[in-house]
């Protein structure tokens, strides 16, 4: 993609190739049509996407990202028929609908740095990290939100897991377009949804993790993520104020890596090997059920 790529382009391509599929299999409750056809072929789907980044920038490159970009725009479509069979703003359910919504952010933005368009004035480094971030940041961490929020009954601090996460990556994104104070507020938010599903998380490790290696998968996103956030709030009041605050390529080797790997990755693998044993996720509801 750029000087960024030693750090970007293999981050994003496990986004893009298991974090997306692994966590669409961990989603409860309707399916709306055509939702499995779509989970089961995304790494087919995802694999244009993936071929482009590792290409330079040129026409096939471009038209490989739009390929992806498409597959996140049929994604993106699956939250309002999700919602039309759901009726429901509960906060669990709002961080899943910023899930699937997520990862077409990321495609367009593929798209325009592909292309090396500066889409909407965009420097091209900062379109290459949009892509990794509304992956990560967007979809893994909302998502998880969301399936916190499910497991501990919608209790107050999963609530604000589930709202906080979606809320302060809508500022982040609205922070591009207005100002640096603003993209700092979302950092704020943000930073607090991902406080939020951290201490859930050491409880969740704590109260239903029965075998070491789930519990160490837990403790290790919960952990880095403590880490993750410090440094995206320490960036982003640097640019708000003017302060010495790390560049993006050190953010990109610090922050996004930790946020990928130590996170994302952690996280989703702990939530596919609790769902056989736990007993506290809720079983999915069938297609023509409608909850409450």
């Amino acid at each position: 993609m750029s000087t960024l790529s030693a750090f970007v382009v293999p981050v994003v391509t496990i986004g893009m190739l298991w974090v997306v599929p692994t966590g669409l299999a961990l989603v409860e409750g309707p399916r709306p049509p055509g939702w499995d056809a779509l989970r089961r072929a995304w790494p087919l789907l995802a694999l244009p996407g993936a071929v482009s980044l590792w290409l330079p920038r040129s026409d096939t490159a471009t038209a490989l990202a739009a390929c992806y970009a498409l597959a996140t725009l049929a994604l993106a479509l699956q939250a309002p028929a999700r919602l039309v069979l759901t009726r429901s703003l509960r906060p669990g359910e709002i961080a899943v609908l910023t899930a699937l919504v997520s990862p077409s952010v990321a495609g367009l933005a593929l798209v325009a740095e592909r292309a090396a368009y500066p889409l909407f004035g965009f420097e091209l480094d900062m379109l290459a990290l949009t892509v990794p971030h509304f992956h990560f940041a967007g979809f893994a961490a909302a998502l998880v939100a969301g399936l916190l929020c499910r497991a501990s009954d919608e209790g107050a601090l999963a609530r604000t897991a589930a709202l906080s996460v979606p809320a302060g990556t809508l500022l982040v994104l609205i922070g591009y377009f207005v100002d640096d104070w603003t993209e700092l507020a979302g950092a704020v938010v943000l930073t607090a949804g991902m406080a939020a599903v951290a201490v859930l998380t050491l409880r969740e490790r704590r109260a239903l993790a029965a075998d070491r290696a789930t519990r160490a998968l837990l403790g290790v996103s919960a952990l880095v993520l403590v880490a993750t956030m410090a440094l995206a709030l320490w960036w982003a009041l640097g640019e708000a104020t003017g302060l010495p605050h790390p560049t993006l390529t050190w953010m990109a080797a610090t922050h996004g890596l930790g946020n990928a790997l130590g996170f994302a990755v952690c996280a989703l693998l702990a939530h596919r090997r609790l769902r056989p044993t736990d007993p506290r996720l809720p079983a999915p509801l069938p297609r023509t059920e409608l909850p409450a």
